[in-house]
């Protein structure tokens, strides 16, 4: 769906109906906005966004062990001990 919004000569504007239904917002609800490096925005419900904590365990893999911190610093020095070809 695309909506064309208009901008007053204070700067500000209406969100459409439409609008706010497909975000599920009602009056009185607060919006998060963010402002994307590309130019564009984001609008959502407040306190929409994920939480950091959602993303524990992601990336694991079933029969992987886990890396400590000691062990990801180690590999991340012994890195350092590679030739500077290039």
């Amino acid at each position: 769906m695309r909506v064309e919004l208009t901008v007053t000569a204070k700067g500000q504007i209406t969100l459409r109906q439409a609008v706010l239904d497909h975000l599920g917002i009602k009056p009185g609800d607060h919006v998060d906005v963010e402002l994307l490096p590309d130019g564009r925005v984001e609008l959502r419900p407040a306190g929409t966004r994920p939480k950091l904590a959602r993303l524990r365990g992601m990336l694991r893999r079933p029969g992987q062990t886990a890396v400590t911190l000691q062990e990801m610093q180690e590999a991340i020095e012994q890195g350092r001990g590679g030739s500077d070809e290039g």
